[in-house]
């Protein structure tokens, strides 16, 4: 189920705008109505730029849909790389704790977790209570 992910964030990690840190990074990810992808697009009021993962999601959400079953990213780096702390609180808030992260570069998949692996803890919405009206 993972392999058409793979071949998806490696294609759109092609399209990524990377022209400060030429670290290009593509995302996809799996809801249940489809495979919504995403790069990297870096601007001159550096760090301003969106992450691949934040593409994707908006992709997702702006096709109306709202839960993450699955997610891969792909970059090429010597090790696998992981999303940064603001994508990951992104992400967590349309993905369960369970839902599968593969981090992914050239040679395959090399390494598996879960949303719970990447973000213990994550804060949520049930964080606060909103003043009763």
């Amino acid at each position: 189920m993972t392999d058409d992910l793979y071949e998806k964030a490696r294609a759109v990690r092609a399209n990524a705008h990377a022209p400060y840190s030429g670290f290009r990074v593509g995302a996809a990810i799996r809801s249940a109505s489809g495979v919504y992808v995403g790069c990297n697009v870096e601007n001159a009021a550096f760090p301003e730029g969106i992450c691949a993962e934040g593409g994707a999601i908006t992709s997702m959400v702006a096709a109306g849909d709202k839960a993450i079953l699955e997610v891969l990213i792909y970059a090429e780096a010597d090790t696998p790389t992981a999303p940064c702390g603001g994508c990951r609180q992104k992400l967590s808030e349309f993905a369960g704790p369970e839902v599968k992260v593969s981090l992914a570069g050239p040679d395959g998949v090399r390494a598996v977790m879960t949303m719970a692996d990447l973000l213990p803890a994550a804060f949520s919405g049930g964080h606060w209570s909103m003043p009763q009206a």
